[in-house]
């Protein structure tokens, strides 16, 4: 698939995800139209001022929640990446009907706008949280992935396709707890939920680049799930402020200890290359199984968790993912 003169259209287009990916691909290739897909303006506006800007750059006002405002912003559109979602998960928590019909609803209206529109590809966003899910962020975003995976079946006859990736934390960003160690550690004092925990890592450049390179590859029915490494957030704390201490607080509602990105039932239906994974659908037999034959099957009971990953980041590597975040370029490493 060449990028170069397709019409793209991002939900989300202003968060993090959204503006790394507008970003590299207008750096890299030469879209027809990129469109911006967000409901708050002044982050729109702020783009424009840092120089998101130019002829095949467009802007629309939205909520993923209107059906409507999407048909009209999918007409013309070749790609669709799904980025929108409410994702912090104490606010979910606390705002369960909002999570739902962000996270659930507006899932359910971007495929059908798709399928209206004769988009071609649509790729979601998802999260190892999605995975034995136990707080109502991860739950949505598990629906989700199956609104997108068994959307295919209501696409027979047409050329749209769905599909997901599926991936860990993202360093610094938003509600990442990287920037709020670099802060905590002027007062001296750090605080952790449990000396025990772990994550799956990998940057915004690198998350971007694996939702391009799927979105390319992508025949429909597949979730991506990327090779990640794993760090113990202890380690992540002591590499930003080694002096600091730890305040142990306990883990929070809605948090596990360690992520999965694939569970042992997920396994006997995925697929595993050099560098990722591609979970095929375990419910259909009609769609999803063109990567049967490109990789090796996966062992019975296998289970892809950041406890258990035999990659691990080095001290050396922490450093590396926690430069770019350092205030005015001090390190106290």
């Amino acid at each position: 698939m060449d990028w170069n003169k397709k019409v793209v259209l991002v939900t989300g287009g202003t968060g993090s995800f959204g503006k790394k990916f507008i970003e590299i691909l207008l750096a890299e290739h030469t879209p027809a139209k990129l469109i911006v897909f967000s409901r708050d303006e002044l982050k729109q506006h702020e783009m424009r001022v840092a120089g998101f800007t130019g002829p095949n750059l467009r802007y629309f006002i939205g909520d993923v929640r209107d059906r409507d405002r999407l048909r009209r912003a999918m007409h013309g559109v070749d790609i669709v990446i799904h980025s929108a979602a409410l994702k912090q998960v104490p606010a979910c928590e606390y705002n369960p009907m909002e999570a739902i019909k962000t996270n659930i609803l507006g899932s359910s209206n971007v495929i059908e706008a798709a399928l209206d529109a004769g988009v071609e590809k649509v790729m979601a966003l998802s999260t190892d949280k999605a995975v034995n899910p136990v707080n109502l962020y991860g739950a949505t975003k598990l629906a989700a992935e199956k609104l997108f995976v068994q959307s295919n079946a209501y696409a027979a006859g047409t050329t749209t396709r769905f599909s997901c990736v599926r991936y860990g934390n993202v360093v610094g960003s938003r509600g990442s707890v990287i920037p709020i160690f670099i802060k905590q550690r002027l007062n001296g004092k750090l605080t952790i939920t449990d000396e025990r925990m772990t994550r799956f890592w990998l940057t915004l450049e690198q998350g971007v680049r694996f939702v391009i390179r799927c979105t390319e590859q992508m025949l429909g029915g597949e979730v991506f799930v990327p090779k990640l490494p794993s760090t113990r957030i202890v380690d992540l704390a002591r590499v930003i402020a080694p002096q600091a201490e730890l305040d142990v607080i306990g883990i929070r509602a809605g948090e596990k200890l360690h992520e999965v990105l694939i569970n042992d039932d997920e396994a006997r239906s995925t697929i595993e290359l050099e560098d990722m994974f591609v979970v095929q659908p375990s419910s259909a037999l009609w769609f999803g199984y063109a990567w049967q034959d490109k990789g090796v099957p996966l062992p019975d009971g296998y289970r892809y968790a950041s406890e258990t990953n035999p990659q691990w980041l080095t001290v050396d590597q922490i450093r590396e993912y926690v430069a770019p975040f350092e205030a005015d370029g001090v390190s106290d490493f």
